[in-house]
C-alpha cells in the first residue's frame, strides 16, 4: 500500500489551494457562515468550470472517472478552506446512488447535469431519529392509480433549500437488512414538497423536507423497487470516506494555525510554544490530524481496490474523524485561549465545522458499532 501522492494528485492539490485561497478569504468564509443560505453560487458555479464536480463520474456521462483517493485529495482541500457546496450531496450521494442503481437512460440523462453542475440534488436520508441504518427508514412509498404517492418528512437534511431535485430514499415495503427501501427522484417543486430551514444549527444549513402526498412516475424510481439499499450504502462508504478527508483538512488546517500561534504570541518574554503544556495541546492536535489522515487514505484505498474488508476501513476512518476532527479544534482552544473565539480570527469556523461533521453520515458510536457488526458477519 502507497498512500504517496502520484503526479496528478498533487497537481490536482495544487491547484485546489491556489483557487481556495484566492476565493475563500477569511472575511468570504464568515460572510457565508453568516448569511441564510450558506450558499454561494458564484463559487459553485466556478467549480463547475474546474470539473470538480465531474471528480467521480465516469466519462460517458460527462465526467472524469477519478478514484476516490483522487477525490480524497480534492476534498482536503476544501477542508482547509470550509469550502461550502453542495458537491457531496449531489455529486458524491446522489451521482454515486444514480450510478449504482440507476438505468442506462437515467444515468445519461441525469448524470451530465450533475457533472457539469447545472443540477443540484440534495440527498433525503435521515428522519427524526437521525440514524444512518436501513432500519430507520420509515417515509412511506405506496403504490396508488399507477404511480407512487410519498408520505412522510426527513430532517437534517444538507443542500435541500438550494437543490433543484431531492433523493428521497424511503419505503416501500417491509423487510430487514435493508429490503423494502427504493430511492426517488423528486423534483424540488413537486406539489406536495416543502423544504423547510431548521434553525439554531451551527457550522451548516439544515433543513426539513416534508411530503405530503407527493406524487411520482415510475421514471422517478432509481433502481430497484425495494432493493435500492445495496446501492445507498455504495454511495454512504464513498461519501464517507471523501468526507473524512474534508475533515482531515479541517484538522490541518487548526494544527497550521496552532503552531503559528505558538511561535507568534509572546508571554513571559518568550514565544508560548516554549512552554510544556502548549506543547502538549500541539501535539493532541497533531496526533488527532494524523490519525484522522491516515485512517482515511487507507480506507480510501481500499474502497478503490475493491478490498474485501473495505467498509470497517471506512467506518473506522470516519470513528476517527468523528473524535479527531472537534478534538484537534478543542486542543486548538486551549493554546489560542480568547482569541480563539474571535469571529474574526476564524477558529471558532473550524470548530463549528467539526461539531456538524462528528454526526454527519453517522457519529463515531454509530461506526463503532457497524465495525462490529461487519467483523462478526466475516
Amino acid at each position: 500500500m502507497d498512500l504517496a501522492l502520484t503526479d496528478e494528485q498533487t497537481m490536482l492539490k495544487t491547484a485546489a489551494a491556489d483557487f481556495l485561497s484566492t476565493e475563500l478569504p477569511k472575511e468570504r468564509t464568515r460572510e457565508l457562515f453568516d448569511s441564510e443560505t450558506g450558499f454561494a453560487p458564484d463559487l459553485w458555479e466556478k467549480i463547475g468550470q474546474m470539473g470538480w464536480a465531474s471528480m467521480l463520474i465516469p466519462e460517458e456521462y460527462g465526467g472524469q472517472g477519478a478514484d476516490l483517493a483522487t477525490t480524497g485529495v480534492l476534498y482536503e482541500e476544501m477542508g482547509a478552506r470550509l469550502c461550502p457546496s453542495p458537491h457531496l450531496s449531489s455529486a458524491v450521494l446522489s451521482a454515486l446512488t444514480i450510478l449504482s442503481a440507476g438505468s442506462d437512460a437515467q444515468k445519461q440523462s441525469l448524470l451530465p447535469p450533475i457533472a457539469n453542475g447545472d443540477q443540484i440534488v440534495a440527498f433525503a436520508f435521515t428522519e427524526d431519529e437521525t440514524k444512518w441504518d436501513p432500519d430507520s427508514i420509515q417515509l412511506d412509498a405506496s403504490r396508488q392509480n399507477g404511480s407512487y404517492v410519498l408520505n412522510g418528512a426527513k430532517s437534517f437534511i444538507p443542500d435541500a433549500h438550494v437543490a433543484d431535485s431531492v433523493m428521497v430514499v424511503a419505503r416501500t415495503s417491509s423487510g430487514d437488512n435493508g429490503d423494502g427501501i427504493t430511492c426517488f427522484l423528486v423534483d424540488k417543486d413537486a406539489a406536495g414538497l416543502a423544504v423547510r430551514t431548521q434553525t439554531g444549527w451551527l457550522g451548516e444549513v439544515m433543513n426539513e423536507v416534508t411530503l405530503d402526498g407527493v406524487t411520482v412516475a415510475d421514471s422517478a424510481v432509481i433502481g430497484d423497487v425495494g432493493g435500492a439499499w445495496s446501492a445507498v450504502q455504495k454511495a454512504l462508504d464513498a461519501a464517507t470516506g471523501v468526507l473524512c478527508a474534508y475533515m482531515v483538512g479541517g484538522c490541518r488546517e487548526v494544527l497550521e494555525m496552532t503552531v503559528e500561534y505558538t511561535q507568534t504570541r509572546i508571554q513571559f518574554g518568550v514565544p508560548i510554544g516554549n512552554f510544556q503544556r502548549v506543547q502538549d495541546h500541539v501535539i493532541d492536535a497533531l496526533n488527532m490530524e494524523q490519525a484522522t489522515r491516515w485512517t482515511t487514505y487507507e480506507a480510501l484505498w481500499k474502497l478503490d481496490e475493491g478490498m474485501p474488508d473495505a467498509a470497517v476501513a471506512i467506518s473506522m476512518a470516519k470513528a476517527v474523524a468523528s473524535d479527531g476532527y472537534f478534538k484537534a479544534c478543542e486542543a486548538a482552544h486551549h493554546v489560542h485561549a480568547g482569541v480563539g473565539v474571535d469571529m474574526d480570527y476564524g477558529l471558532a469556523f473550524y470548530t463549528q465545522k467539526a461539531r456538524t461533521l462528528q454526526h454527519y453520515l453517522g457519529d463515531a458510536v454509530h461506526h463503532r458499532r457497524r465495525m462490529a457488526e461487519l467483523m462478526s458477519d466475516a
